[in-house]
C-alpha cells in the first residue's frame, strides 16, 4: 500500500500561517464568543422583563375580586382534610383463615413456670 506524504503538494499561505501561529485563529474566535455572549445578555434580559411585566399586570378589578372570597388558612384544618382523604381510598377485607384456626387467632400460650425449668 502506498503511503502519502502528510504535507500538501501546493501549500497555501493561510494554512502555513495557521500551523505556525495557532493563536492567530483561536484567540479571535474565543473573543468573538465572549463578546457575543455579553451582547446577547441584553436581549435575553429584555425578553424576561417583558414576560415579567405581563405576569404582574393585574387590573384593580381583578385585585378586588381576589380578596373578596378568600378563606382564612388554618394548618390544622388542612391536616385533617388531607388525612381524611387518605382514609377513604381503602376498604377493609377479611382474609380466609386456615382450617382449624379460631376466628380471632390462636390464644397465647402460658409462659413456662420457673419451677419446671429446674
Amino acid at each position: 500500500m502506498v503511503v502519502f506524504p502528510s504535507r500538501p503538494i501546493q501549500p497555501t499561505t493561510f494554512g502555513s500561517t495557521i500551523k505556525k501561529y495557532p493563536g492567530l485563529f483561536g484567540v479571535p474566535f474565543v473573543l468573538l464568543m465572549v463578546v457575543s455572549s455579553y451582547a446577547l445578555t441584553t436581549f435575553t434580559q429584555t425578553r424576561y422583563d417583558l414576560h415579567d411585566q405581563k405576569v404582574k399586570n393585574v387590573s384593580k378589578e381583578q385585585e378586588l375580586r381576589l380578596d373578596q372570597n378568600r378563606k382564612k388558612f388554618d394548618i390544622r384544618e388542612e391536616y385533617f382534610r388531607l388525612s381524611a382523604a387518605a382514609d377513604e381510598d381503602w376498604e377493609p377485607k377479611r382474609i380466609q383463615r386456615p382450617k382449624g384456626l379460631p376466628e380471632w387467632g390462636v390464644p397465647p400460650t402460658e409462659p413456662p413456670s420457673p419451677a419446671s425449668t429446674k
